[in-house]
């Protein structure tokens, strides 16, 4: 008896190859959505199913919710990412984290008899299923099913223990791959927001490589009129500003990994152009424990242009003051630094026109001079907005 159990036991295991290959397949999955696939692929071989497929989102109301399923999915490709309708599934509401059978739940009579099994299973060869709901911090619980044809055979106990010893492997997956998306789409909309303010951000390692910059940034920097980038590194056109500039930089690196980051230094930068000089702020990175030395973010510059035009959204601007759209118009002319005149000619409208609308500007917004009016339309939310 004991001997079976320990043949039993040593079946359940994984070598030590197999372990170590759907570890590293699910921390990669965490780091890359693509990723997911190859590492189902694999868990469909290693269980020998026809299909594995991860619950994403269950649907809910309209929402048709989302899975990734791996095996002969009709639609093209062994691989598909789709939309996941089934509400009246019989494993509903199961236990969480509790590796669970269609043997555990019912008969199988009472499988063979379920409308799920009808409409849905049998057209698709699935007939034995072992399956998880995967609990996870902020993202509820997410469905892991993997599923035979009714000529294989029913999932064993080996097969629930190997599934067990997966589950706090993938469970950790999966709350990695949540947190890192979190993280990238709260950076991308604070990276949207300094975008919509007009500032320029240039990302530098410790060696004065330029690492990234946004949008802003290299439409300033290939217009080479202040600023270049120059065998990789950021360069001001005049020497006496690119020595200024190489020095707050290098003041920026010497205090990389400090606990003191309060302080930062700004500088003017001359523009060939003639137009009004460019103003530059470098702040330092804080140094992480676990990453430093070169490639490493380790100072961050902000550029902003002066004369650049604002852009702030017509649509918000217009709710925000409750301008019509000809008001908003001017007023978005007058904040991107053009007089009255020249934003009637802009405009295509009268003067006497313009004159009109500037003075139903000032009434709804409370203001009584032009650069007020700037002032409060440069100061609001408006360009942070993603309306047009």
């Amino acid at each position: 008896m004991e001997a079976a159990k320990a043949a039993s036991l040593e079946q359940s295991r994984f070598s030590l190859e197999q372990f170590d290959r759907i570890v590293c397949s699910l921390y990669d999955a965490a780091l890359d959505t693509k990723l997911w696939a190859p590492a189902l692929e694999y868990l469909r071989e290693l269980f020998a199913a026809n299909y594995v497929t991860l619950i994403l989102r269950a649907p809910e109301g309209v929402d048709m919710g989302l899975m990734i399923a791996v095996g002969d999915v009709e639609g093209g490709g062994r691989v598909n990412y789709m939309s996941y309708p089934h509400t009246t599934t019989p494993f509903v509401n199961q236990p969480a984290d509790r590796v669970f059978t269609v043997e555990d739940l019912m008969s199988e009579s009472e499988w063979r008899g379920s409308s799920y099994y009808q409409h849905w299973c049998a057209g698709h060869g699935v007939f034995h299923v072992m399956g998880v709901d995967i609990s996870t911090p902020g993202a509820g619980k997410l469905r892991f099913r993997i599923t035979r044809p009714e000529s294989g055979a029913k999932f064993s106990p080996e097969d629930r223990a190997r599934c067990e010893a997966l589950l706090p492997h993938l469970r950790r997956a999966l709350q990695i791959h949540n947190q890192l998306n979190r993280s990238a789409s709260l950076g991308a909309m604070y990276a949207h927001a300094i975008s919509r303010l007009s500032i320029a951000m240039v990302v530098l390692d410790e060696s004065g490589k330029v690492l990234d910059q946004n949008l802003i940034a290299k439409e300033i920097l290939d217009s080479g009129d202040g600023l270049k980038i120059v065998g990789g590194r950021l360069e001001a056109t005049y020497p006496s500003d690119n020595r200024e500039l190489q020095r707050i930089v290098r003041n920026a690196f010497a205090r990389y990994g400090a606990e003191d980051l309060t302080v930062t230094e700004a500088m003017s930068i001359s523009r060939p152009s003639g137009q009004v000089n460019l103003g530059v702020v470098v702040e330092v990175v804080p140094s992480s424990e676990w990453a430093e030395g070169k490639g490493q973010p380790a100072a961050v510059v902000y550029i902003r242009d002066a004369a650049g035009k604002s852009l702030a959204s017509s649509a918000a601007a217009k709710q925000l003051f409750n301008l019509t759209p000809a008001e908003t118009a001017l007023a978005l002319e007058l904040t991107n630094g053009l007089s009255l005149e020249e934003a009637a000619e802009a405009l295509n409208i009268r003067r006497n026109t313009a004159r009109a609308h500037l003075r139903s500007i000032f009434s709804k917004t409370g203001v009584r001079r032009q650069t007020e009016l700037v002032r409060i339309m440069l100061n609001s939310v408006a360009a942070l907005s993603k309306m047009k």
